[in-house]
């Protein structure tokens, strides 16, 4: 098995970026979800809320983020300084707040224009836990970036070319594996193998990682991520096949055991 594909979201919900190689820390991958868009109630929004969202490209530059969409100048976004922190959350249920950094009104105001609605942009300047302890099988411990529940996600070709094969099977089109928004793709692994690593040891290359179990997928696996058009699959197919404790399973999550290099080729396999 080998790591066939690394990818980062550096503003939650947005595109992504594909790299040959990046620095993992105890909460992600470097410069992965590090910044949020929130509501006037400081909750963080995704495309379950805004499909749009992407629409927004985001790359990260010296000291900042640079934003990108169609029809839009673009606009350099200072990482922020020197601002008084603002309490967010990363879902409207969940009770623990994080301190973020707002981005300043020039990045409120361009991304409002894209989006077509208030929002606000914030930095997470050291990521935290905003998760309640106890509240997952395998706690993904005190540092986490603005990911939904686990530090980095890992989905496996073989998993995605099964699920193309349900998927045809139903006179439905396959799906991109960038419906499921993995920071890690790897080949070589038989389909559904990684549903048999949960808490074990994974080795990627150098680095440890502890398998926290499976990801149970949401309504953004059924949006086109060029397009933002919502569509019915492949949460459907899923729900005949993968439909495991009233989940619906696709990728597993991982926890880092420390910091390190990956890059694409690196050798991927279970320990113990």
């Amino acid at each position: 098995m080998r790591l066939s594909e690394i990818n980062t979201y550096p503003i939650k919900g947005c595109r992504g970026l594909t790299h040959d190689e990046t620095e993992v820390r105890p909460w992600g991958l470097d410069g992965d979800r590090r910044w949020m868009l929130v509501d006037a109630d400081g909750v963080g929004i995704t495309q379950r809320d805004i499909t749009a969202l992407v629409r927004v490209h985001a790359r990260p530059d010296p000291g900042g983020l640079l934003l990108s969409a169609v029809g839009q100048p673009d606009l350099l976004v200072p990482e922020p300084a020197g601002v008084a922190p603002v309490q967010v959350r990363t879902f409207r249920r969940r009770v623990l707040r994080v301190d973020a950094l707002p981005a300043g009104p020039a990045a409120d105001a361009w991304l409002g224009q894209v989006l077509d609605r208030p929002v606000r942009l914030v930095w997470l300047a050291e990521p935290a836990r905003h998760i309640e302890p106890g509240r997952k099988k395998h706690d993904p411990g005190d540092q986490v970036s603005f990911a939904d529940a686990y530090p980095v996600l890992l989905t496996s070709t073989a998993s995605l070319a099964a699920l193309g094969d349900w998927l045809a099977d139903v006179g439905a089109e396959p799906v991109p594996m960038s419906r499921f928004r993995p920071n890690l793709v790897v080949d070589g692994a038989p389909a559904w193998a990684e549903d048999g690593w949960e808490g074990r040891e994974l080795r990627i290359g150098g680095l440890a990682f502890r398998a926290a179990g499976p990801s149970a997928r949401c309504l953004v696996t059924t949006i086109d991520q060029q397009t933002g058009v919502r569509g019915r699959e492949p949460l459907r197919t899923l729900a005949r096949h993968r439909n495991i404790d009233r989940q619906l399973l696709f990728g597993l999550n991982l926890v880092p055991l420390g910091s390190g290099r990956l890059s694409v080729g690196d050798p991927v396999a279970p320990v113990g």
